[in-house]
């Protein structure tokens, strides 16, 4: 099989020798097919090939994004463990891993285990880990592969001292992070006090090692960019004292310091802040997380990296990978189209997906839609796009569309349709959420 995204060296034939069913969303199939045979069908999404709706992802966006992350990460010399609850999927882990990415961030015990499964041997737990059942399942997969590389978070006492008590018997110690948290936010140590008393908790206890410290800066985005910049910036100064003030202390134990934030809006800046501490005893290993930069999108986050763009001083920035693709159903109304997807098809929590072209199946390609055409509501399986007068979209058309947030986009499908710029089907992704 043509290799189109590398693997990563990760366990894969299973997924590719497994028989797709009948119903799975987007395929066209009425019997089993081997996951292996799709690039063989010779579908075409523009020739309606496909069921609809249908979730794609542009072979040549994801490309140029993998190699955009592997250089910026080099210029800066940080390491990259992007968060893999973006997509969940192992072929697109091992496509990151081969590009460079130090390890995959997931953030639940259930996607630990579905990584490891598939071959990731190095993962940053991004969460609290606290339920007894999933302590024991993950310190289970370390004490079956001593070879796989897991970093926890801790904010609490307790925390520590249910991890302590689990890991004490591992027979190697359990690196733990001090997760720096903002007030009013997610997880995470309000002051830095409570980290430092926490730290020295974590250094004290049996069967667990301080390695370093985690926040995310990505709680922090707003309608005021000049604003949220100087707020992520004492944020990031904040993690970097903390550092100074533990490993003065001398409460570190591992080789390295981790220093781990960066969600998809402001990772140029914790690039720089991480990338900027020397001096400590132990060398700094900064990590950065991003996840929504593999695909980006059509809304939020193509607008948060034009701005990163701008301050970078880059020309091409990351590309839109991710497009969900339906069908016109009816034209029930002058200037209303309903399409066949809705809020089980595609992301809603941050914008409605953005109508970008219309298709009629034979034509010569897509046409972009005018200004005035867009989604202005979505039931659970269907689309409402209002047109304006004299635009000519018929029942059977196809409407490709943008997203905003590929995380919610990406737990819809179980699988994904991978395409080349002309839509032709080159092979499935799964998804394992």
């Amino acid at each position: 099989m043509t290799m189109i995204l590398p693997d990563g060296g990760l366990h894969l034939d299973a997924l590719e020798e497994q028989a797709l069913q009948p119903g799975t969303k987007g395929l066209p199939i009425t019997e089993p097919l081997r996951q292996h045979m799709v690039g063989v069908q010779h579908w075409n999404v523009l020739a309606a090939d496909t069921s609809f709706p249908v979730a794609v992802l542009k072979t040549s966006s994801l490309l140029h994004n993998l190699d955009w992350m592997r250089r910026f990460c080099a210029r800066y010399d940080v390491a990259l463990a992007p968060h893999g609850k973006t997509t969940m999927s192992p072929q697109l882990f091992g496509a990151q891993l081969a590009n460079g990415a130090w390890g995959i961030t997931l953030a639940t015990a259930a996607q630990v285990l579905a990584a490891a499964r598939h071959g990731v041997r190095r993962v940053v737990l991004a969460n609290e880990l606290v339920a007894p059942a999933d302590i024991r399942s993950l310190l289970a997969l370390l004490e079956d592969d001593p070879g796989f590389e897991l970093f926890v978070l801790a904010d609490s006492a307790e925390g520590v001292r249910r991890l302590s008590e689990a890991a004490a018997a591992l027979g190697r110690p359990l690196p733990v992070l001090v997760e720096l948290g903002i007030a009013g936010k997610r997880t995470g140590c309000r002051t830095l006090d409570e980290a430092v008393a926490l730290a020295r908790t974590i250094a004290a206890s049996a069967g667990l090692e301080l390695a370093g410290i985690e926040g995310y800066e990505g709680l922090l985005v707003s309608e005021d960019r000049a604003a949220d910049i100087e707020r992520v910036d004492a944020f990031l100064a904040q993690v970097t004292d903390l550092a100074r003030r533990l490993d003065a202390e001398g409460l570190f134990r591992g080789p390295r310091i981790l220093l781990s934030a960066g969600g998809s809006s402001y990772f140029d800046r914790v690039a720089r802040a991480f990338g900027a501490v020397h001096g400590l005893t132990r060398p700094v290993l900064p990590v950065l997380r991003s996840g929504c930069y593999l695909t980006s999108d059509h809304g939020h986050y193509l607008d948060m990296t034009a701005e990163l763009d701008a301050r970078e001083g880059v020309r091409e920035g990351l590309r839109p990978a991710l497009e969900v693709w339906s069908i016109v159903l009816s034209r029930p109304e002058p200037g209303l189209a309903i399409l066949s997807m809705g809020k089980r098809d595609a992301s809603y929590d941050m914008e409605l997906p953005r109508a970008l072209v219309t298709h009629r199946p034979g034509a010569a390609g897509p046409v972009p839609l005018p200004e005035g055409a867009g989604i202005d509501k979505m039931n659970d399986q269907h689309a409402y796009l209002r047109l304006p007068e004299g635009v000519d979209v018929r029942v059977g058309d196809l409407v490709g569309c943008g997203i905003s947030h590929p995380c919610t986009t990406f737990d819809k499908w179980p699988v994904l349709l991978l395409v080349d710029d002309d839509y032709n089907v080159q092979r499935a992704i799964n998804t394992l959420f």
